[in-house]
């Protein structure tokens, strides 16, 4: 095997390969074929003894080599004073990116140490060609040479570096000392033949680098090299530290996977949620079945008799008596002066609505879903006060679908694929777009001046006096500095395979080694952006494969412009020049769109396009409130021939209705304006919608009962009306009462937008039913008035015969219930057959309910024809990288001590768990903790650049300057500059202080490419006496493509702060309220989804909990009939959360809103057949069940269905598909599943398990012994006198009445037409013989 190494070496040149003698010495200057500086010259011809070593440059051998030096002996070496002296800059700066792993540092040191200054040096060099023409002292320059190396040694020395970090990126520091190769792909041999490019910019000649394996040998004498070298576990002196955890794998404590998001919950191998939620359905069901058949199938008891009743008894029934007779007084005194108290409701209402005026519309979703005093408000806060509001971002991304890529045989970096997208005329293209954007201004009237790009672009090297051309504008065009002759340039590349080079070959140089300030073509171009700083390709660039960058699918432009706090006229700038960004590049996407899919959107875009749909959408909204306009004004009529029609119609009442609704959400909106509340566009469409459900059932329950009620003997029209009031009035009350004060207990949620929606509802519930009690029936009492006297609605002026007619009409849904519905729903074979339905229904609800996705998407908050929706899909396709996370910490923390320096850093001798170690370590399970690139680190950079060796902190020791900072690019000798630090140590407090500001001043250069201007400069806030107040540590984001990714984003990275602040709170001279915590802009949005879950079961509870104790007590305490109330309620809720799973309804803040409204709406379906039921004079429960369903199931079907049915169906064809989803779909289900449970779960559940009928005993015979008050249901009523009659019962069908002494009579006073009518039996009993021959109405006397 050593033969095949035999033949390389050149005896002519390099003849004796000796212990002792050189290859070559001294300096013979500039390398005569290479252009450019270079850190050192090449060095002369010299097959000779080494000679002993001067003093001088023993000292500086010392320093630079120390390995060399024979403490014990004569030090000989192959260098001169020169080259040693260009040794050290050469080592200094590989020693900027290495120096933080000092096993490395070393160990690269002493490849440059053995090759330059090794006395063995003959023993592995052999030089290979030198210069024709000599030098004036006769010297012959070295242009190339070869070095010989154990194979053993070339991979020790690069195993100790390959993981050393590079805090200012994230990335590995190999990466800038590998060429086209990268981290990834770089090995020993790569790594070694970059150094020794001469076209790397460096490297002063051509070295060839030869690894030998053991047991080869190259001949001619020649031994490989192969000294000592120390692993990165290893310290080089005692004086010197291991390389950290971060830098060297091997320095980890074994590592222990975090515990990820916990398995899917099972039982066996079955779903568990579905398991248990099958068996809670098997055991109720049973439970119900074995209930049923206890009690002997459908049959009930007969009624049983009571004495005088309980404590609560009597409290109920004086508390329905109070109510009957208040509404009795208020309806008579409404109807009798309408106009008065029509006037003084449209006073109060357009008093209050005045505050309008100064209501304050919220469009920000930060303000709506954020809650001022929560923790992400809080910590943007801070952030924004200390570093300034988070950039703002301005995209293009760019694609060609179709086209096809092309294979590139590079004469110096090998075959390379090239995507369709990436050629010379798309980015010739794209290089049009940026020059056009570069130039383009924007007029802001509000400044009254133009403003250009370097007016608002975020210029990180020349933030005070920027020019264009300082603007980061991140985009693969920055790798030729924007430059059109950069791209077009091309040269002759000689070397091994001589050829042409041009732009593919600086690009795939520049995407594996984007810090570099020369790339290692001819065309010696810089990587390095127009604006100074680095491209990354992975925010320059999307869609390629592992680190295949030049098969890029996507080449995404990004303009970072600064942001600005509202009320800054500056913020002004920056939107009217994002205006224009949006003009320009849809022009560009106009003018590309044959052969480019260009798809962009900037910082205002969303809130552009939101505004944009919601303007859109109002003709919708219109159209849904005039639907329900209509529909209420159509079927409030009461049609009983053709020639009253214009009498009998109701349009003018139907729109006083309306204006009744609209006057209680605009007098609550313009009462909360007036408390400095703000609103915002969701309370302007969603409370309309729930008081007008409210709002429209109650007005059909008035209006229609008044029509079915015949005027009484004697009863002049306004006592009518009050008693009509004091029968529905109850139930309306009830109602009321519920929904305001399960919105008013809403409000006490965090989320700003759901507690003003909460506020702006239960205010607005509370007004609709004042403005109803007063205004609406003020406006009825006209009607009546009018209809009465025969005059046209619309038109008071002409009219036809007067009176009323006879009778009122049934309509078609009642009959439709009488008949055919409620016998068949009550059948005894049917009811099972409900309750088993709704109970699996329910089942089903609670196991959907956690498949019911939570959080809110971008897309759906923008209309189907935007295009940020195209923006978005090539954002989630292409995306390399998420958002910047910055890890904050607050004051009261000591940087400068050497503890709290080790306990931040992640380099040689700081803690293995560190802030930006735990971080670091977080990374390698970015499936867990989001974070794919580890923090960058000012304290690393920092602390490197303080070392004496990289020659970036120097201090001027003479001269007008003496004592301050002398930039690395120094070179005038006359300043006297030295380094900051003696040696290579931890500063002092009272030096970290002092050099920080310099730092963080200090502009990158070739020669210290540490400075941390424009990297760090804002990433410290220091007080006047140098305290740091706060600082930041970016790293980045794994891509999030979902608000579910979101949302365990800022959990992950909440633990992570959380963990690591207990290990700083315990650095001696810690503040105990010191603390660390993650910040990124998507934060403030995503925080919700932390607790929107069970703030919305407390919420939901809250609601329910007063709907309960409402019905209790205006029920006349009925447990009973309350717990059926609220068992229905609560079911809606969860079927109504099953069916959001099943038609992709996300759950979030917005969809809470619905479900609360949901609540209210619910109420209304639910307590007016409750009360009801619990009004019912029938004798058991079914029959009480079927008259509560027959007299109010219409009405609500008519009232809160068939109101919000035509409104919500408009909304499906909305642009916007939030509306679409959440107040299209969401409305739909809650209606639809409200009407089910209302009129055919409730029932069934009423007829099982409702308050048993009670008769009166022997001293209630003066008492109607009937279920507690309640409003509407056809009812039985107390004996009141008129005359010399005693009216002992009355029904909603006709009157019964007796003399005072005469039990046993009954006399029928007037029938309904289709109940039959009422007799007489034979122990005093009134019955009222139904259509249904089962069922009657039967009152005691």
């Amino acid at each position: 095997m050593g033969d095949t190494w035999r033949g390389w070496a050149r005896p002519s040149l390099t003849p004796r390969h000796e212990p002792g003698v050189c290859a070559f010495y001294g300096d013979c200057g500039k390398n005569p074929e290479l252009n450019g500086p270079r850190p050192s010259g090449v060095p002369c011809l010299s097959n000779t003894p080494a000679p002993v070593a001067s003093a001088l440059v023993l000292s500086l051998l010392r320093s630079v080599c120390p390995e060399l030096v024979q403490e014990n002996g004569t030090t000989r070496v192959c260098c001169s004073l020169q080259q040693l002296i260009s040794l050290q800059l050469s080592v200094g700066l590989s020693s900027t990116v290495l120096a933080r792993c000092p096993s490395c540092s070393r160990n690269f040191a002493n490849l440059y140490c053995h090759n330059i200054c090794s006395p063995d040096q003959s023993l592995f060099t052999n030089v290979t060609r030198v210069s024709e023409n000599k030098t004036d002292t006769g010297d012959v320059p070295v242009l190339e040479y070869q070095l010989f190396y154990r194979d053993r040694y070339a991979e020790a020395a690069f195993a100790s570096c390959r993981n050393v970090r590079l805090p200012a990126t994230g990335g590995y520091a190999i990466a800038t000392m590998c060429g086209s190769y990268g981290a990834e792909l770089c090995t020993a041999q790569r790594w070694l033949d970059f150094q020794g490019n001469k076209d790397n910019g460096l490297a002063p000649l051509q070295i060839d680098f030869h690894l030998l394996p053991n047991g080869s040998e190259p001949g001619e004498g020649i031994t490989p090299l192969d000294p000592p070298v120390w692993s990165c576990d290893q310290a080089p002196s005692a004086e010197q530290e291991p390389c950290s955890c971060q830098d060297c794998p091997r320095s980890c404590a074994p590592l222990v996977p975090p515990s990820g998001p916990p398995p899917p919950f099972r039982i066996g191998n079955a779903d568990g949620v579905l398991v248990i939620c099958a068996v809670l359905f098997a055991a109720l069901a049973l439970l119900f079945l074995v209930a049923l058949l206890c009690r002997g199938g459908s049959a009930e008891p007969p009624p049983k008799p009571r004495g005088r009743g309980g404590c609560a008894q009597r409290a109920g029934d004086a508390w329905q008596s109070a109510l009957e007779r208040a509404f009795r007084w208020w309806g008579t005194a409404v109807a009798t002066r309408p106009v008065v108290v029509l006037l003084v409701a449209l006073v109060v209402a357009g008093g209050l609505s005045v505050g309008l005026m100064t209501l304050r519309l919220t469009t920000d979703p930060v303000e709506l879903w954020s809650a001022p005093g929560s923790r992400a408000r809080q910590e943007k806060a801070f952030h924004d006060r200390h570093f300034g509001p988070f950039m703002r971002t301005n995209q293009v991304i760019v694609t060609a679908p179709g086209r096809a890529g092309r294979t590139y045989e590079s004469v110096v970096l090998g075959t390379k694929n090239f995507s369709g997208v990436l050629a010379e005329d798309v980015l010739q293209a794209l290089l049009e777009l940026q020059e056009t954007l570069s130039a383009t201004t924007a007029w802001a009237p509000g400044s009254g001046r133009n403003v250009s790009l370097q007016d608002v672009c975020y210029a990180p090297l020349n933030p005070t006096k920027p020019s264009v051309a300082d603007c980061a504008v991140n985009s693969v065009t920055q790798y030729f500095q924007n430059n059109r002759s950069n791209l077009e340039l091309t040269a002759w590349q000689d070397g091994k395979n001589p050829g042409t080079v041009d732009w593919h070959d600086h690009l795939i140089y520049c995407v594996s080694s984007p810090l570099s300030f020369n790339d290692i073509t001819a065309l010696e171009l810089s990587c390095m952006a127009e604006y100074g700083g680095p491209v990354f390709p992975y925010i320059a660039l999307g869609g390629y494969p592992g680190t295949g960058y030049t098969e890029a699918e996507a080449l995404i432009v990004t303009y970072s412009l600064n942001n600005f706090e509202a009320g800054d006229p500056r913020l002004e700038w920056v939107l009217s020049w994002e205006r224009e960004f949006l003009r320009v590049v849809r022009d560009f996407q106009r003018r590309h769109g044959h052969n480019l899919s260009v798809t962009f959107m900037a910082e205002r875009s969303l809130e552009d396009e939101i505004n944009r749909t919601s303007g859109e959408d109002i003709p919708v909204f219109a159209t849904s409130y005039l639907l329900v306009f209509a529909y209420i004004a159509l079927a409030l009529g009461e049609y009983t021939a053709w020639r009253r029609v214009l009498v009998e119609s109701k349009v003018t009442l139907a729109l006083g209705g309306i204006v009744v609704v609209l006057g209680a959400v605009l007098a609550s909106m313009g009462l909360l304006a007036l408390l400095g509340l703000p609103s915002s566009l969701i309370i302007i469409e969603v409370v309309p919608f729930l008081v007008l459900a409210v709002g429209a059932d109650n007005i059909f329950i008035f209006v229609q009962e008044l029509q079915q009620s015949q005027r009484e003997p004697g009863e002049t029209r306004e006592q009518h009306m009050g008693r009509v009031l004091a029968q529905v009035a109850p139930s309306m009350l009830l109602c009321s009462i519920s929904e305001a004060v399960c919105f008013l207990l809403g409000a006490l949620s965090s989320m700003p937008a759901v507690r003003t929606f909460a506020l702006t509802a239960s205010l607005a519930i509370a007004f609709d039913f004042l403005l109803q009690m007063s205004g609406f029936v003020a406006l009825v009492a006209l009607d009546y008035r009018r209809q009465e006297a025969g005059r046209f609605d619309l038109c008071c002026c002409c009219g036809t015969d007067k009176g009323r007619p006879t009778g009122g009409g049934a309509g078609l849904l009642r009959p439709f219930l009488q008949r055919y519905y409620t016998p068949v729903l009550l059948h005894r074979l049917v009811r099972p057959v409900v309750v088993l339905l709704f109970l699996f229904l329910a089942c089903a609800g609670l196991f959907l309910l956690f498949q019911v996705s939570v959080g809110l998407d971008q897309e759906l908050a923008l209309p189907e024809d935007s295009y940020m929706l195209q923006y978005f899909s090539a954002l989630n396709q292409y995306l390399a990288v998420g958002v910047p996370t910055y890890f904050v910490t607050t004051s009261g923390y000591n940087f400068s001590s050497t503890n709290g320096t080790n306990a931040i850093c992640s380099s040689s001798g700081c803690d293995n768990d560190s802030l930006t170690q735990t971080i670091q370590l977080a990374t390698e399970f970015a499936n867990v903790s989001y974070l794919a690139i580890p923090a960058n680190s000012w304290v690393d950079d920092f602390l490197d650049w303080l070392k004496p060796i990289t020659g970036c902190c120097r201090i001027h020791q003479s001269g007008e300057h003496q004592g301050e900072f002398c930039s690395s690019t120094n070179t005038d000798k006359e300043s006297n500059c030295t380094s900051c630090l003696n040696r290579t140590r931890r500063p002092t407090p009272e030096e970290f202080e002092r050099f920080l500001p310099w730092f963080l001043q200090d502009r990158p250069t070739v020669q210290c490419a540490k400075g941390g201007l424009g990297a760090y400069d804002t990433s410290v806030v220091m007080d006047a006496n140098g305290t740091i107040l706060a600082s930041r540590f970016m790293a980045y984001q794994r891509p999030l493509r979902t608000s579910q990714e979101y949302t365990a984003a800022l959990r992950a990275a909440r633990a992570l702060a959380e963990h690591v602040t207990p290990t700083l709170r315990a650095v001696p001279g810690t503040d105990p309220a010191f603390r660390v915590f993650p910040y990124t802009v998507t934060y403030v949005y995503y925080e919700q989804y932390l607790t929107v879950v069970y703030e919305g079961l407390v919420t939901l509870a809250l609601c329910l909990v007063p709907t309960f104790a409402v019905s209790f007590l205006l029920l006349g305490m009925d447990v009973r009939s309350s717990l059926a109330t609220l068992l229905t309620i609560a079911m809606v809720l969860l079927d109504t959360v099953g069916f959001m799973a099943l038609w992709d309804v996300p759950y979030n803040a917005v969809a809470l809103i619905n479900l609360v409204a949901a609540v209210g709406i619910s109420v209304e379906f639910v307590s007016h057949i409750t009360c009801a039921f619990a009004r019912s004079c029938q004798s058991t429960r079914v029959a009480r069940a079927t008259e509560a369903t027959v007299t109010m199931g219409s009405k609500v079907v008519a009232g809160v269905a068939m109101t919000n049915l035509p409104g919500v169906v408009v909304l499906a064809f909305a642009k916007a598909r939030l509306v679409q989803i959440f107040f299209f779909r969401l409305n739909l289900i809650i209606t639809l599943v409200g009407l089910a449970h209302g009129l055919v779960f409730l029932p069934v559940l009423l007829s099982y398990i409702g308050t048993e009928r009670v008769t009166p005993g022997d001293g209630d015979r003066d008492r109607v012994a009937l279920s507690p008050f309640c409003a509407l249901a056809p009812k039985c009523h107390r004996g009141w006198g008129r005359g010399d009659r005693m009216w002992g019962t009355r029904t909603s069908w006709g009157h019964v009445g007796h003399s005072p002494g005469s039990v046993g009579t009954c006399s029928t006073q007037g029938t309904y037409k289709d109940f039959g009518i009422f007799t007489a039996s034979p122990t005093g009993t009134c019955r009222a013989q139904w259509g249904h021959p089962t069922t009657f109405l039967q009152g005691h006397l």
